[in-house]
């Protein structure tokens, strides 16, 4: 009985890796484009701001479907709510394999895909609450976190070498193949919940608490900064290839760059959220995390070496994609008792409406000879200003809430 139990308790590593891997497919899925704007307009013969569509649709989606998937999620479970995800992402990711050579299809295919996104993501808190105890809830929500910054990561630094060396068409069906693969083990392999309770379970409810939180000051201003924050990272990394191409970089180099923006927030989620637990304190990293990011961006903006484009890009996710976990944990000590779910998802929805809104505004905001996108990122700059001002008005939760 204590052999079975145990084995019982390793399942919820399974479990999490299998959410890990549907998760990263979905952002790899999503981000695809990014890198290869330039290529993928001309391919199909439109502009680069229908390229970028492929990208913002998902933004869109999200706003529309989300409550609807947290809904779903909460009903009816996870098995049942991530697989639906999963299925959606390996579907229409083969789907869009096969319609590669065709826009429209490849746009049709998107919106599939986006229409999975929020069943996966929103199920990040869920599968941490129902298979793991108190004490690890933290380590593995960071660890499906960690895997949305992963597939990102895949996606811009693998597609220009697979369409240098290949084909658009052929990358996309290799990722299609990929993440059909993907939604195949999980509908194998995932299970409901463990065979014995490991704790409390954390539910996250849609509509309880949200009252609260808009009459939370605290909240309303981390929304204000998830607005900027995650506004931001959206549109430079849907726009990457563009914003380095008219400094003379190629599409590889593009892409790399992005990568290594996404591995900078990889280091950054794993160092400053570890600090602030290790003394207590949140406020001081969010203002470090908003204050990094600033030279970050300024160096993309205008670096003109390589090595300076790397190193400025490495910063700007170390800092701006580490402020993400911290904020999510900041908003639950602030708004506790509400359900840290609700809170987590008005975050993201907050950065999915200004995401929409700054890859739009970039483009109209384009050097109209060059292309170049200098105007648009030095407003992106200046948001990123006002929001650590903003960000000064902050205060401490309470005590009880923090880890002990």
């Amino acid at each position: 009985m204590v052999e079975g139990m145990a084995r019982g308790a390793a399942y919820r590593f399974v479990m999490l890796g299998l959410f890990m891997l549907v998760t990263a497919m979905n952002q790899l899925l999503w981000i695809s484009f990014a890198p290869v704007t330039g290529q993928a307009a001309a391919f199909y013969g439109v502009s680069n701001l229908a390229i970028g569509l492929l990208s913002l649709v998902f933004m869109v989606v999200f706003i529309v479907v989300s409550i609807p998937a947290s809904w779903i999620l909460d009903t009816y479970g996870i098995r049942l709510g991530v697989g639906i995800g999963a299925v959606l992402t390996g579907g229409f990711g083969l789907l869009r394999g096969f319609l590669a050579t065709d826009y429209t299809g490849v746009l049709i295919s998107q919106i599939g895909i986006a229409v999975g996104q929020p069943f996966i993501l929103n199920a990040i808190a869920k599968v941490s609450g129902r298979w793991f105890p108190v004490r690890e809830r933290a380590t593995a929500t960071g660890l499906g976190s960690l895997a949305m910054y992963a597939g990102i990561f895949a996606g811009l630094a693998l597609t220009p070498v697979l369409v240098v060396r290949t084909s658009l068409p052929t990358a996309l069906l290799v990722y299609g193949a990929a993440a059909a693969s993907s939604a195949v083990l999980f509908l194998l392999f995932s299970r409901e919940r463990p065979p014995h309770p490991v704790g409390p379970e954390e539910r996250s409810l849609v509509f309880d608490g949200v009252r609260s939180m808009l009459h939370n000051r605290g909240f309303l201003i981390l929304l204000a900064l998830f607005f900027i924050g995650l506004g931001a990272f959206n549109a430079v990394t849907t726009w990457i290839e563009d914003i380095v191409r008219p400094r003379g970089f190629s599409v590889e180099q593009a892409g790399l760059a992005g990568g290594m923006m996404v591995v900078g927030g990889i280091v950054g989620a794993l160092i400053i959220p570890a600090l602030s637990d290790r003394v207590r304190r949140r406020v001081p990293f969010i203002l470090l995390a908003l204050a990094g990011s600033l030279p970050g961006l300024l160096g993309v903006t205008y670096a003109t070496g390589y090595g300076l484009l790397l190193a400025s890009s490495f910063a700007l996710g170390a800092f701006l994609l580490s402020s993400g976990p911290l904020g999510f944990q900041y908003a639950a000590e602030i708004t506790h008792p509400a359900p840290e779910g609700t809170s987590s998802g008005l975050l993201l929805l907050a950065g999915q409406v200004s995401g929409i809104a700054f890859i739009v505004g970039m483009d109209a905001l384009r050097a109209p000879t060059t292309g170049a996108m200098t105007a648009s990122l030095l407003v992106l700059v200046g948001l990123l200003a006002v929001g650590l001002l903003l960000a000064t008005c902050l205060r401490e939760p309470p005590r009880t809430t923090l880890p002990g």
